[in-house]
């Protein structure tokens, strides 16, 4: 076993093996949780003998860095995620998440070694979660939940909500994952209860994507998302998609919503830098899958790790309140098309098939992408009907049983 860090090259070797533990989310107590929590006193105690300043535990290196660079609590916001979590965190009263020591480490430059000593996973209070406000009857009949011997699941939705969030990495992680914030997009009342078991579902489903690479921050860039819309102009685009987007270290996971809630898409930091994106596909159209998959993945390049890990999208919604949302909106539709292109194209003036086919060949995607953004600009949402691609996406993923709305545990 590894006693101690002697040099340069090791330290970097730990940190190195530190982030890729921390991408694995392992559950304390397990061999790679001992590991990781090695690591981190190895890390800190290089670190106290290499540099300087000592810092000797994550609170006292976070009041350590405000001092240096003068930043009051209120600066601290971005970082942490508000007012009340920044006081109850240098309180004592709120543990570090992976995500603000990622954007502590990343921001501040505080040492990660530092910030991981001492975290440990917060204790599961039975009162603080309403076990039986989950859709366990739906989760059932989706294969979410194996049944259980009786035959009333809701006497036992505690029991089998437990076994359900375990596969987050422990059933402790069912309190933190239940208290994190959520941005969500929408007007209407959405049941909060079944946001959390959706989003869990996408996040577990995420995590057993297999991906080419790990994904690194900076990566989704105007020029990558323009090469995936190229691909919506092949009939198999979707499922494309989710390969391009594995390439890059990026899950895409197409869930049917749970009811009571409005959901088409989300953006989700599972673990410490692993993106998820998640798809309802509720409106079945071609050009609202492209829409809905570039927003989303435009909040993966600007806006998660920044004080938000989860965006929840109710694209039916105009953008307004939160500037994030108008940002991805505005991305999504350049990545699409470029408003330069679009300025130029008889399509911005005219609402004809042979307006919409020109400017799909020139910019080499599908032509409901571009009827779908003339009946948005123009607000007249009946014509080009024949453009949009009315059932052409669910039908791309036939191992998810639509009748139901939930997966087809048969296949």
């Amino acid at each position: 076993m590894q006693n101690v860090i002697k040099s340069n090259s090791e330290y970097e070797a730990a940190l190195r093996e530190i982030e890729s533990l921390m991408d694995r989310n392992p559950a304390p107590g397990s061999s790679e949780g001992e590991r990781l929590e090695l690591l981190g006193i190895l890390v800190s105690d290089y670190e106290s003998k290499k540099f300087e300043s000592r810092l000797p535990d994550p609170i006292e290196a976070i009041r350590f860095r405000m001092e240096q660079q003068g930043l009051s609590q209120r600066d601290l916001i971005p970082f942490i995620g508000s007012r009340s979590k920044v006081s109850e965190v240098l309180a004592r009263k709120r543990p570090l998440t992976l995500s603000m020591i990622r954007a502590l480490h990343s921001g501040l430059e505080i040492p990660a070694g530092v910030l991981l000593q001492g975290q440990r996973e917060p204790s599961l209070h039975d009162s603080e979660i309403e076990w039986d406000r989950f859709p366990v009857r739906e989760m059932l009949n989706r294969g979410w939940i194996d049944p259980p011997p009786k035959a009333d699941p809701e006497g036992q939705a505690e029991g089998l909500m437990r076994r359900f969030f375990s596969g987050l990495g422990s059933a402790n992680m069912a309190l933190a994952f239940y208290k994190q914030t959520r941005s969500v997009r929408s007007v209407r009342a959405m049941d909060k209860h079944a946001l959390i078991a959706w989003t869990a579902r996408v996040v577990m489903c995420g995590r057993k994507m297999q991906k080419k690479s790990m994904f690194s921050h900076g990566t989704v860039t105007l020029k990558l998302m323009r090469e995936l819309a190229r691909l919506s102009s092949f009939e198999s685009g979707p499922r494309l998609a989710v390969e391009f987007l594995g390439s890059y270290g990026i899950s895409l996971v197409i869930e049917p919503q749970l009811p009571h809630t409005q959901l088409d898409g989300c953006a989700i930091l599972a673990d410490l830098n692993t993106p998820v994106i998640g798809m309802t596909l509720r409106h079945d159209r071609v050009d609202n899958f492209w829409f809905c998959l570039m927003h989303e993945l435009a909040h993966v390049a600007l806006h998660l790790g920044e004080g938000s890990d989860q965006f929840l999208d109710d694209l039916d919604v105009e953008k307004r309140g939160d500037p994030r949302e108008r940002q991805a909106d505005e991305l999504a539709g350049e990545a699409l098309i470029p408003e330069s292109e679009w300025q130029r194209s008889p399509a911005s003036r005219i609402r004809t098939p042979e307006a919409v086919e020109l400017l799909a060949r020139q910019l080499g995607i599908h032509p409901a992408i571009v009827a779908g953004r003339i009946r948005h600009h123009f607000k007249s949402y009946r014509v080009l009907n024949q453009f949009v691609g009315h059932g052409q996406i669910r039908r791309q993923f036939p191992e998810i049983d639509w009748g139901t709305g939930g997966l087809d545990v048969r296949s």
